[in-house]
């Protein structure tokens, strides 16, 4: 072969390469912009400005546990407590609210709770040892235990106050004032993980434990500081959730345990394929909310819509796994 063939030969193998990591990067995202287009064509009601900002609302909580869970993804933890967590806070805030305690406090009271969880999680996995997927789901099987136990079952109604009900069904400019939340979620999630020595050593442990440690990070306190945050965003996702409904329900949070996961394994297919991004999970709970609601439009029932999710995860799954070496356990 002549000197010409091998530049040729190497350009092309070149391009080839480049193509290739376009593909992996892009075609997810690529596939909800041609979902979206989709629908706004055969759906006249999808593209109107009402439809939207509804999208946006319905995606806000999940957006939120979505940005905690990719804190746990990158440290390569997995928190099955946390739509539990959500549930958790969820009934905690409305009932000290309906009990006169003043807003601030009930929502404070809300994140303590989820802080007292994610961080009983972290030390049961990095102190006891026991694996995240296995003592998670333990604390998320006591978590429905107290979340029942603290209701009696039934949901709390009535006597919320007002400055409580705006912040999950108010509006300024007709944009839900969920919508600004979630958005500052993610741009916070963003700039910690992207933009902070915090995000370099989480992404470091879930990386490379070993070669962590031996460069002087504390493994133990990222692992559970990781778990931690997922709590975190967890109820603030429950106490949202909460004012949104106008009540507390014990068991409202359960969906967001799927979905949530749906959101950062849809991420991890994007932009950074096998590694969780907040942007990637941004795009996942966008992927999940304009399925969800174009299904709804089209008034597909709620069970075929559990059957898409539920493929749409594998189909995402898969990927990620043929085209990195995903490792979560």
């Amino acid at each position: 072969m002549s000197m010409k063939e091998q530049k040729m030969t190497s350009s092309q193998n070149k391009k080839s390469m480049i193509n290739m990591e376009w593909i992996q990067k892009y075609s997810t995202f690529v596939v909800l912009i041609l979902m979206f287009v989709g629908f706004a064509i055969s759906i006249d009601r999808f593209a109107t400005i009402f439809n939207l900002t509804n999208i946006l609302q319905q995606i806000s909580i999940l957006t939120i546990v979505g940005c905690g869970l990719t804190f746990g993804f990158a440290a390569k933890e997995i928190d099955l407590s946390v739509g539990y967590t959500v549930g958790l806070a969820g009934i905690l805030v409305p009932m000290l609210l309906v009990n006169g305690f003043d807003v601030w406090f009930a929502l404070s009271a809300g994140m303590a709770a989820g802080l007292v969880v994610g961080v009983t999680n972290g030390l049961l996995v990095t102190k006891v040892g026991i694996p995240s997927l296995i003592a998670t789901l333990a604390i998320g099987s006591v978590l429905f235990g107290i979340n029942f136990l603290l209701t009696g079952g039934r949901a709390i109604y009535g006597g919320l106050p007002d400055s409580f009900l705006f912040l999950g069904q108010g509006r300024i400019m007709g944009v839900p004032i969920l919508a600004f939340f979630m958005l500052g979620a993610v741009v916070l999630a963003w700039f910690v993980m992207e933009r902070t020595v915090f995000g370099r050593y989480i992404y470091a442990v879930g990386g490379n434990q070993k070669a962590a440690e031996l460069s002087g990070v504390r493994i133990v306190f990222y692992r559970t500081a990781a778990l931690a945050i997922v709590a975190l965003f967890a109820a603030a996702a429950g106490a949202l959730l909460a004012a949104r409904l106008g009540s507390g329900q014990p068991n409202v949070g359960e969906r967001y345990l799927l979905d949530g996961l749906a959101t950062v394994f849809i991420g991890m297919t994007m932009f950074r394929p096998g590694t969780a991004t907040i942007l990637g999970t941004f795009c996942g709970a966008l992927f999940i909310g304009i399925i969800d609601n174009g299904l709804n439009l089209i008034g597909m029932d709620t069970y075929v819509q559990n059957i898409v999710k539920g493929i749409v995860i594998l189909v995402a799954v898969a990927i990620v796994s043929r085209t990195t070496s995903l490792k979560l356990l």
